[in-house]
């Protein structure tokens, strides 16, 4: 029997939006694989890994530990202040990402449980990861609600917040980008009845 065609999602929205606890319950629910593009790129700075000796090579090796992995405070001070070094980076880092989530994304078309195939990435539409995906979701939070979220669960400053919120898209362009929009402001449960309204259509690909 032929394989359903399976369907690459990406996932986005501003920080503090719940996209890893909507994450959580898709991964527990649906016949799905999830990369998130936060840990794949750290996955890649680690040793033998595509983007380990480039950046070592790039940022010296002062940045390297006794154990021989990166160490990400002495990345982040080597890089921070220096515009110029920071696109060298990103040069190296996000090229490396995307290839790999090719490749996988590759390897799970030919999985028969895996129907859906999930990027989630904060950058994923300025990274142009959205350019991959067959479908884009903007997991919506209001400012204030975000902001609430970010001093309680991580405890950053107004400033901290403001400054993260800054460097991110709108949402305006979150929605411009994005097909499908969750609100996730209110309960779980009502988030959950619309992931579970948007993913029960698809039955399988018909």
């Amino acid at each position: 029997m032929k394989k359903a065609k399976m369907k690459t999602i990406g996932i986005t929205g501003g920080v503090g939006s719940g996209k890893s606890e909507l994450l959580s319950y898709i991964r527990n629910h649906y016949p799905c694989e999830i990369v998130l593009a936060d840990d794949l790129a750290k996955e890649l700075q680690e040793p033998g890994k595509a983007c380990y000796a480039p950046l070592v090579e790039l940022l010296g090796k002062d940045i390297v530990g006794e154990d021989g992995r990166i160490l990400k405070a002495a990345m982040a001070d080597r890089i921070f202040g220096d515009s110029e070094l920071l696109v060298k980076v990103n040069a190296l880092i996000h090229p490396a990402v995307a290839e790999e989530i090719l490749h996988r994304r590759d390897i799970a078309k030919k999985n028969e449980k895996i129907l859906l195939f999930f990027i989630e990435a904060a950058l994923l539409i300025e990274n142009g990861f959205d350019k991959i995906c067959d479908e884009m979701w903007y997991i919506y939070v209001s400012e204030s609600v975000r902001r609430e979220r970010l001093k309680r669960s991580r405890g950053y400053s107004e400033e901290k917040i403001t400054a993260v919120m800054d460097s991110q898209l709108s949402e305006n362009e979150f929605r411009k980008s994005c097909q499908i929009v969750v609100d996730n402001r209110g309960a779980l449960s009502e988030s959950i009845r619309q992931i579970d309204q948007i993913l029960e259509a698809y039955r399988w690909q018909k």
